[in-house]
């Protein structure tokens, strides 16, 4: 297989995914986090119809613990991959990605936001990707 910069495709492949990752769930996580209150507002508008109405106090808060930690492993994990090959730390990070989603996912279905939900949908196939990658 061709190599650039002398790293086959799959690496920069695994490179790349990584990056988009980081800055995907960092962003996301650092947003809930300095627009708290807002966030908040948002999230029991959206389940105020749905049996999570009386949790949303407690979802803010797990959904930007798994986004941050998501956001953060991928980052420490971009570096470790760049500087010494090391995959472990990146593959974390996409698996807390994963659970992510698919938490955002069933929050999404059990509001009944079915677009909210499908919109989801590209960002898994995404993060199976990068994880067959690192495979």
């Amino acid at each position: 297989m061709d190599t650039i910069l002398g790293y086959d495709l799959f690496f920069w492949i695994k490179v790349f995914t990584t990056v988009f990752t980081a800055i995907l769930f960092v962003q996301s996580s650092l947003d809930k986090i300095f627009h708290y209150k807002d966030n908040l507002a948002y999230f029991e508008s959206h389940f105020k119809a749905s049996p999570l109405a009386p949790l949303t106090f407690l979802l803010l808060p797990v959904i930007t613990l798994l986004e941050s930690l998501a956001g953060w492993l991928s980052a420490v994990g971009l570096i470790l991959l760049l500087l010494e090959a090391e995959e472990r730390v990146a593959i974390w990070g996409h698996l807390a990605a994963v659970l992510s989603i698919i938490s955002l996912f069933l929050g999404q279905r059990i509001a009944k936001d079915y677009a909210g939900a499908a919109s989801l949908v590209p960002y898994f196939l995404y993060l199976l990707f990068a994880l067959y990658i690192f495979s």
